[in-house]
């Protein structure tokens, strides 16, 4: 039986979402439709070759939330640390990385940003700042605060971006973890990706406290809830949080409300929630309202709309045949990167 979500979408009519009605530039929209268009169709074709068998492992799909990436990405510094869970494929493609050895790294190829041996939950690029996504739930709450210590530490005026799922935030670290970062006044964002279900289970039947913005209150912490299906609230949000962790008060808690249009993962049926629920949110979708106020502003010709619908096809093409004609990791890769050292009896060069 379907399970009617706790968080309905809020209808943005076309009046509210009007150009003249931003504070954002021509430049910012068109950056944010290029990356949200560049990451579904990236998406869209993880999931056919997945069908295919192309790759194998867990796949999780980041179909329709991209304006929370994206917003991120628009409001951080070049110095700025992020990390999430497994549905890791949109973050590194909004920070810059190369969606080519992304691919390759799904297909398990020694030219994958994780040199094959990650796969799709184990994305990282340590030259744009994305350390990673990481397998256990909620694992990374922690792990943030730790690199939010770091650059405290250091000096630096960096903040670290946590992303997690509505899921995650039942995890008994991330009490702990919100706990230390108060104390510590870390520059950290604590980032709920809330798409409304922790696999097939809805919010509804896993907290009597649907305001997940809530958590942070017991501590002190700054929290609001965030409209993830706007690039420009996430932007503002992302912008305020940010700016307070640089200033030295410590870390915020953001409830970004999205939705995923595609399952939990690609074995999913999503038998818990109804296909009206799933309309009514993609009603809401990012990609469109950014190319609706581009095209209110007249700001791209559509001759230049259909050139970057080409130029997003050409590299999501161009990423597959990287990856099918990159070679797999030699056989002596088994035994780097897993110890610093090979100094002990047991362990010895393949």
């Amino acid at each position: 039986m379907a399970v009617k979500s706790a968080k309905q979408p809020t209808k943005t009519t076309k009046k509210a979402a009007a150009a003249g009605k931003t504070k954002f530039s021509k430049d910012t929209y068109i950056k944010w439709y290029k990356d949200m268009l560049l990451i579904r169709r990236f998406e869209e074709k993880t999931g056919q070759l997945y069908i295919q068998q192309k790759f194998g492992g867990f796949c999780h799909l980041y179909i329709g939330q991209e304006a929370i990436v994206a917003g991120t990405a628009s409001a951080c510094q070049a110095g700025d640390k992020h990390m999430t869970a497994y549905r890791d494929h949109a973050h590194p493609i909004a920070l810059g990385t190369d969606p080519r050895v992304l691919m390759a790294e799904l297909y398990g190829r020694a030219t994958g940003c994780s040199k094959g041996k990650g796969g799709s939950m184990h994305f990282f690029d340590k030259e744009k700042n994305f350390m990673g996504g990481h397998g256990i739930v909620g694992a990374q709450i922690a792990m943030g605060a730790g690199v939010a210590f770091a650059e405290k530490y250091n000096g630096t005026d960096n903040v670290a971006f946590v992303s997690m799922g509505d899921g995650a935030v039942r995890q008994g670290a991330l009490h702990e973890t919100f706990n230390m970062a108060m104390m510590w006044k870390l520059p950290v964002v604590f980032i709920i990706e809330n798409n409304n279900y922790a696999m097939g289970t809805s919010v509804t039947r896993t907290t009597n406290v649907t305001d997940l913005s809530k958590i942070g209150l017991s501590y002190e912490m700054p929290s609001k809830i965030v409209d993830g299906m706007r690039p420009e609230a996430v932007h503002e949000a992302i912008e305020e949080a940010a700016a307070r962790g640089r200033r030295g008060d410590g870390p915020t808690l953001l409830d970004i409300r999205t939705y995923r249009y595609k399952g939990h993962s690609m074995s999913d049926p999503q038998k818990y929630r109804t296909k009206e629920e799933v309309s009514e949110w993609m009603e809401q979708d990012p990609i469109e309202h950014c190319l609706r106020v581009i095209k209110e502003n007249k700001w791209l010709s559509e001759k230049q709309i259909d050139e970057i619908t080409e130029w997003v096809k050409k590299e999501v093409e161009e990423s597959v045949d990287f990856a099918e004609n990159s070679p797999y990791p030699e056989a002596h890769e088994l035994y780097e990167d897993v110890y610093t050292q090979t100094d002990y009896p047991y362990i010895r060069e393949y």
